[in-house]
C-alpha cells in the first residue's frame, strides 16, 4: 500500500465514528473508543499524527487502509 496520509487526531476520531466506534473513556490526552469486542486508543495531539501511530489505529480498528482512508 502506498505511504499513508498526514491527518489530524480530528479527522481519525471522525473516521472512526463513521464506522461505528463510540467514544469510551479518556486519560489524559488519550481518547479510548469502542465497538463491541474491539477497543482503539487515539492519541489527541496537536499537529499530525504519526504514520506508524495512523497504521496501528487501522489496525485496530478492523479495517483495511483503504477502506479507512476512503472515510478520511
Amino acid at each position: 500500500m502506498a505511504r499513508l496520509p498526514a491527518v489530524s487526531a480530528r479527522q481519525v476520531v471522525a473516521a472512526l465514528r463513521k464506522i461505528g466506534f463510540e467514544p469510551d473513556r479518556q486519560k489524559g490526552s488519550h481518547r479510548m473508543f469502542k465497538k463491541g469486542p474491539l477497543r482503539v486508543t487515539v492519541p489527541m495531539h496537536r499537529g499530525d499524527m504519526k504514520r506508524g501511530t495512523l497504521g496501528a489505529i487501522i489496525e485496530a480498528s478492523g479495517v483495511t487502509e483503504a477502506e479507512f482512508l476512503s472515510l478520511l
